[in-house]
């Protein structure tokens, strides 16, 4: 496999307060499978809006499909964004919009004939649980039937890269380990996956899952070799 995602001393810092992020380097390899992991406060959030161009370095390398995105024009952002998909932590749904049409969006924004639409829309909300809500809109739904939706926008597109920031808090242990089950099944397609948690249940469900640990703003872990739980050495 190779580097779908190259940081190289990648410094983050709001305003003029000390860094969030500090010489962060690391290379994520197309179609695996990743786990960020670490305290609250330890970057998380931060390194991922720089994964999907929410946010550019304050200094630093990002090579995101073998380009340079830290100097790209914003004219080509709106593509290299739409090869991502996004779990955000606050869901992030259009408020006017219905359960079905906050899924479909990202099918919308890509071209796709609305004919080509419904079928793969109606099966997501089968697949996360929300078959008999489609016509809801995000205000009627509860916390954790809108993470569900928000995941479904997030890959119903099946997105190169898939990023997810706490994606399973709002749901109860066994749509977690469902909604995980997709991200997984989407990985085996090619799609990169990378998973901001704090759960460290979850962590042993992904069998070739690897690893990147923050820790006040450094990886811990920069090779995402480890596992979680380590492996034994051969006796």
């Amino acid at each position: 496999m190779t580097g779908i995602v190259q940081f190289e001393n990648v410094g983050l810092r709001y305003g003029t307060g000390a860094e969030t992020l500090s010489d962060v380097s690391f290379t994520l390899e197309a179609g695996a499978f990743y786990f960020l992991t670490g305290p609250s406060g330890a970057g998380k959030t931060s390194l991922l809006k720089l994964l999907y161009l929410a946010q550019r370095p304050s200094r630093g390398m990002i090579h995101l499909f073998d380009e340079d995105v830290v100097t790209l024009p914003r004219s080509r952002m709106p593509g290299f964004r739409r090869r991502i998909g996004v779990v955000f932590q606050d869901f992030r749904l259009v408020p006017y919009l219905s359960a079905y049409d906050n899924i479909a969006l990202p099918l919308r924004v890509s071209g796709v004939e609305e004919r080509d639409i419904e079928t793969p829309v109606r099966e997501m909300l089968n697949w996360v649980g929300l078959s008999g809500r489609a016509d809801a809109r995000p205000a009627t739904l509860s916390g954790g039937e809108q993470q569900r939706v928000a995941i479904a926008r997030a890959v119903i597109a099946r997105p190169e890269i898939l990023v997810a920031d706490e994606p399973t808090g709002n749901v109860d242990p066994e749509m977690a380990a469902r909604l995980l089950h997709l991200f997984a099944a989407l990985n085996t397609l090619g799609t990169t996956v990378i998973v901001a948690t704090h759960d460290i249940h979850l962590l042993t469900r992904v069998s070739e899952a690897k690893m990147l640990r923050l820790d006040r703003g450094r990886l811990a872990d920069p090779t995402g070799a480890l596992r979680y739980p380590p492996r034994r050495p051969a006796a």
